[in-house]
């Protein structure tokens, strides 16, 4: 699966716009549920005014709100940038810490969110299984029965080499967000067809309709 993707995914990382471990922080928590096309609109201003947390940490949430108000639920993500980027100067020295047990701990930061970090700017075997990653592992078969993120981050763990983990990660999230998509997956352009458990089902459910 993974040298099929190679070939239509070349460089497997995300999307994200980032130069730093604050930044990427930063966009992370403001793409929950929001796509990384307005996030990336929002974070070069953004950027500018807080480019690091000591900066972000003296203002306050309607300031940062004023620059992310295009990007879903900013009113509690201006409050936990905010939180965070305190911590991050009370407890941090201003750095993001690399623990995923202390990224946890920032306010906006989930287990998925600190799968991310300590993924994309370490490379530890963290998978973090977003909707993409749950709907393309569920439909291909790589997970059986995952009924939570968390079922389906296991199962996916288990089934990579451990250095694979972090590129296998960008693989599903970027096959899942320009092929295999939620409506009108593009099957007839997809490199797995062959070993994907949905288009086997909808090829029988075809078969059977022309009966």
């Amino acid at each position: 699966m993974l040298s099929r993707l190679a070939e239509v995914i070349p460089v497997p990382e995300t999307e994200l716009h980032y130069q730093n471990p604050f930044q990427l922080l930063v966009a992370v928590v403001l793409s929950a549920q929001c796509t990384d096309k307005r996030v990336n609109l929002v974070t070069p201003a953004l950027f500018e005014r807080f480019p690091d947390p000591p900066s972000m940490a003296s203002s306050t949430e309607e300031e940062i709100f004023s620059y992310i108000k295009s990007i879903s639920y900013p009113a509690s993500k201006a409050k936990h940038l905010l939180g965070a980027a305190r911590i991050l100067v009370d407890s941090h020295g201003g750095q993001v810490p690399e623990s995923h047990e202390k990224l946890m701990e920032l306010p906006g930061v989930g287990r998925k969110t600190a799968n991310v970090l300590t993924s994309v700017l370490h490379g530890a075997p963290n998978m973090a299984v977003d909707t993409h990653v749950f709907r393309v592992a569920a439909r291909i078969g790589l997970t059986l029965k995952a009924k939570t993120p968390l079922a389906a981050e296991k199962q996916l763990v288990s089934l990579f080499e451990t250095a694979e983990i972090p590129a296998a990660h960008h693989y599903l999230i970027l096959h899942g967000r320009y092929t295999c998509t939620a409506r009108n997956p593009k099957c007839g352009s997809c490199s797995l067809v062959e070993h994907c458990a949905y288009f086997k089902k909808e090829q029988k459910k075809a078969f059977k309709a022309t009966k």
